[in-house]
């Protein structure tokens, strides 16, 4: 285990605490692969030098391990055309001695009613590059249709599987963040539970002038906010603002409330509806 195991077990119980997007039906075809989390302290070599993604992937697999009903039979596996790289299955595993490919996905998306029309078509992500619809069509469209092809069951058969054989789910957690001082969106399909803040441009937080402030690494956006970090003053963390403005990038924050709550939000660049 490396020095830093207290910052990867926070980040590993955030990460846990981080619930399913959905948990029943399916989702435009997408059927969630639900587990339940048991709380353990994490005994993991990690890359800190990996992107939150593939951190998360690890995370991810090492909560799957701890299931009695599951057995992780490849990860991260290349299907390949010649040496043109098709795309890549996430896991293949059996659950209650089934076959499955599992997608995972842990993503952090802001509520827009300002963008499209529908429940799912409003939550975007917090630089506003990429979409819960965007990511939902990349999985039905592209990463799940990935298995059906003949060089997906070429590998597959090494394993003694058959591409028919494996049923596809999706284990996707996310965090979602409403506009600062508005009204709960409401919900339909996508699990409330979700929402963990709220977002907001540096103008807006004018009436938080007592309160502190702290703006973590991008690997700590999976911690749940606590008191034992370097917190700022209003005015510097205002300062500080300033850069992220002009960099056009909206970085995941806290705020500790002169009363001593905790929250996590978004500080966005973008104008607000």
């Amino acid at each position: 285990m490396q020095q830093n195991s207290k910052e990867i077990q926070k980040r590993y119980e955030g990460f846990l605490q981080t619930p399913f997007l959905w948990t029943t039906n399916e989702l435009q075809g997408l059927q969630p692969f639900i587990c339940h989390p048991k709380f353990t302290k994490i005994n993991l070599e990690i890359d800190e030098n990996q992107c939150l993604g593939k951190y998360i992937e690890r995370f991810v697999t090492f909560e799957l391990q701890q299931q009695e009903s599951i057995k992780i039979i490849a990860e991260n596996i290349q299907i390949q055309q010649d040496k043109l790289t098709l795309g890549e299955l996430d896991c293949i595993l059996y659950k209650d001695s089934k076959p499955f490919h599992v997608e995972i996905v842990y993503k952090f998306y802001l509520y827009d009613a300002a963008v499209g029309t529908t429940e799912i078509a409003h939550w975007i992500g917090p630089n506003r590059k990429d979409s819960l619809q965007e990511k939902i069509t990349k999985l039905t469209q592209k990463q799940l249709p990935l298995l059906y092809s003949k060089e997906a069951n070429f590998y597959l058969k090494t394993l003694g599987l058959d591409n028919n054989q494996l049923q596809q789910q999706v284990y996707f957690k996310a965090q979602l963040f409403v506009p600062l001082d508005k009204k709960l969106p409401e919900f339909n399909i996508l699990n409330r539970d979700c929402v963990v803040g709220f977002y907001a441009k540096a103008s807006q937080l004018r009436h938080y002038q007592k309160a502190k402030f702290y703006i973590p690494n991008k690997k700590d956006w999976l911690v749940k906010p606590h008191p034992q970090v370097s917190w700022m003053s209003f005015d510097d963390f205002i300062k500080k603002s300033v850069e992220y403005e002009q960099q056009n990038y909206s970085p995941l924050c806290w705020l500790k409330s002169d009363t001593g709550e905790l929250q996590k939000f978004f500080l966005v660049w973008w104008d607000t509806v």
